[in-house]
């Protein structure tokens, strides 16, 4: 199981990250975020194919066919967790190395996108203000991990659940 975690979390992880740092750079060479979402999320699911992947190479070629709905959520979850530390190791990188006003650069375009879409006075000091904030805490590389994991684990979770769903099969030859 463990080599499976670690092959399975490794090519996660090596794709999101791929993913990661060319979005991030291209959108702060261009400041354009505008699509780092999609881009984002798009790059998470197609990394966390590989849950699917390490759990059923792990259900057919060493448990001989059968695996428990939680046994099949451990894996899962275990191969997005080596992927997505791999994603926030890569970032700490990332950010203090190579792009350490990241930030600033961050806010300043969420404030334009704000004023470009029509944001009252009060609105713009709202998001001024909450900007800040989060401006101080990536100041923090504790905050920094806490803040990436949260943006991918959650992710990798769901994929781990739905993959253990569609996977688990308590003997061989029986489905459900």
């Amino acid at each position: 199981m463990k080599r499976n975690v670690l092959v399975f979390g490794l090519m996660s992880g090596l794709i999101i990250t791929i993913m990661m740092v060319v979005t991030i750079n291209y959108c702060v060479k261009h400041q354009d975020f505008e699509g780092n979402k999609v881009w984002g999320y798009t790059g998470m699911i197609a990394a966390f194919a590989f849950v699917f992947l390490g759990v059923k190479n792990y259900r057919d070629k060493y448990n001989n066919g059968i695996i428990s709905f939680a046994k099949a959520l451990k894996l899962g979850f275990l191969i997005s967790l080596v992927g997505s530390t791999i994603y926030v190791g890569v970032w700490l990188i990332d950010y203090y190395v190579f792009i350490p006003d990241f930030m600033d650069r961050y806010t300043e375009h969420v404030l334009n996108a704000s004023r470009k879409s029509g944001a009252s006075a009060a609105e713009l000091e709202k998001t001024t203000k909450e900007m800040a904030s989060f401006k101080e805490w990536y100041k923090n590389p504790l905050f920094v991990i806490l803040i990436t994991y949260a943006e991918i684990l959650p992710v990798g979770l769901i994929v781990s659940l739905i993959t253990a769903l569609l996977l688990k099969r308590k003997s061989k030859g029986n489905n459900v």
